[in-house]
């Protein structure tokens, strides 16, 4: 008994050591190196929808760390933010900053949380660069770190996912996070690569419908790299330079694209009465089917292929804006390549990461398509 007494007491020193706060130094997306105690306790969320790859590490309770985070949650996503405050009602008095870019980031706020440290989207950091907010952030001994989920969410999507793995001290549970990820992206990528289809011209519509205006859209990342891994040919990457931009309905007839794929959600709290089509978790399918043919009746969509054959979809917009890019890769590469893939379910494989990763149950709601049956 003496023996097993002393393994275990050894056993418990281990254990805490392992978990013991260290401070590391982390390279973060923007290549900064920066000092940092982990595992973090106390976190400040630049954006709100960084919750969904925190959500993946920290799954027993996403919010335990989260002092305070961005108000964008609620208006970007409304029916996840709802499905997460039903679970944790707590979130509801969390406090709420606003946009580094557009000056509401209340910096004396942030310093009385006493975070251990402030997470933030890559894009943000033009903004706090002009702000200062680095240096005075480090005057009070608060690192801020930045990674991305947007800006080049394909180049950037592992490495952030190993940063907040480093925060949390849950390095392993992101690993498994990343090959989860990475596998189901090469079942795609491999079997294009093999079987060497033709490649569709594809029209890739950011936030379709959420103005009058004519048309934002992806360059040679996000969603436009996104299109090229599901094997199609994203018609704007020679139009817009960077990630994100406009092109011209003109530009859109006479491309004339055989695949039409526009990004969507509910965005009442943004845009209200606008043509945006209302997916995400529990959409009302009928309502979003509705507004999803309005889009064809624009001027620019009426003549296109993709009008005329009924290769008219919608998809989740958040995706563009979180680590669950395979899932849109699988439904695209399903919709451009209908036999090669006509065993991929991407329902099914957004269901087994909220099984696995995420804690909060699946439900449908992320994809349409204007031949579905509703």
């Amino acid at each position: 008994m003496k023996i097993f007494g002393a393994i275990a007491a050894v056993a418990l020193m281990v254990a805490g050591t392992v978990h013991a706060a260290e401070t590391v130094t982390i390279t973060d997306v923007a290549g900064r190196e920066v000092s940092v105690k982990v595992p973090a306790e106390k976190l400040i969320l630049g954006e709100g929808r960084l919750i969904y790859g925190l959500a993946t590490l920290d799954t027993d309770a996403p919010f335990k760390r989260v002092v305070g985070w961005r108000d964008d949650l609620k208006k970007a996503d409304p029916q996840g933010y709802g499905i997460y405050a039903a679970k944790y009602p707590e979130i509801d008095s969390l406090p709420t900053f606003g946009g580094i870019k557009d000056g509401t980031f209340d910096v004396e706020q942030a310093i009385s949380l006493k975070p251990d440290v402030i997470v933030m989207n890559l894009e943000a950091k033009g903004a706090t660069d002009d702000a200062s907010l680095d240096k005075k952030l480090a005057a009070v001994g608060i690192p801020l770190v930045y990674i991305d989920f947007r800006e080049s969410p394909m180049k950037n999507t592992e490495t952030s996912m190993r940063i907040l793995g480093q925060l949390t001290g849950l390095e392993t549970r992101a690993e498994e996070f990343i090959k989860f990820r990475a596998d189901h992206i090469k079942r795609v990528t491999d079997r294009l690569a093999k079987a060497n289809p033709k490649i569709p011209d594809v029209f890739i519509e950011r936030a379709a419908g959420y103005s009058d205006e004519c048309c934002m859209s992806f360059g040679n990342e996000n969603f436009g790299k996104m299109v090229e891994l599901a094997g199609g040919k994203n018609i704007a990457a020679d139009i817009i330079p960077g990630t994100f931009g406009t092109i011209n309905p003109e530009q859109v007839v006479a491309s004339n694209p055989d695949q039409f794929v526009g990004t969507g959600g509910d965005w009442e709290a943004y845009a209200p009465g606008m043509g945006w089509v209302p997916v995400g978790p529990g959409a009302d399918m009928k309502e979003a089917k509705r507004k999803l043919i309005g889009l064809t009746e624009r001027p620019a969509f009426r003549d296109i292929k993709a009008t005329k054959n009924n290769n008219i979809h919608i998809v989740w917009h958040q995706f563009y804006n979180s680590p669950y890019q395979f899932v849109v890769i699988e439904q695209m590469a399903k919709w451009f390549h209908p036999d090669l893939f006509a065993d991929i379910e991407p329902e099914s494989s957004f269901r087994e990461l909220h099984e696995r990763f995420l804690p909060i149950d699946y439900q449908p709601g992320y994809f349409i398509s204007i031949s579905d049956q509703n």
